[in-house]
């Protein structure tokens, strides 16, 4: 496991700590971007990319 995949598991766990903190808070916006981070993790933990490779990734879809 590369840093890169780590890290990857480390935004998966800090997404779903902000989405159930946008859940108690009833903070839709908050609640997404846990969502979201959580798919990047997943997908820098899949891939091994760094998050700006996914995200430049992501843009130019």
């Amino acid at each position: 496991m590369n840093s890169d995949q780590l890290e990857g598991k480390w935004k998966q766990v800090k997404g779903k700590f902000k989405e159930e903190y946008g859940d108690v808070t009833e903070d839709d916006t908050t609640h997404a971007e846990g969502k979201f981070d959580q798919m990047l993790g997943k997908l820098q933990e899949k891939t091994g990319k760094t998050k700006e490779e996914i995200k430049d990734w992501i843009d130019k879809q």
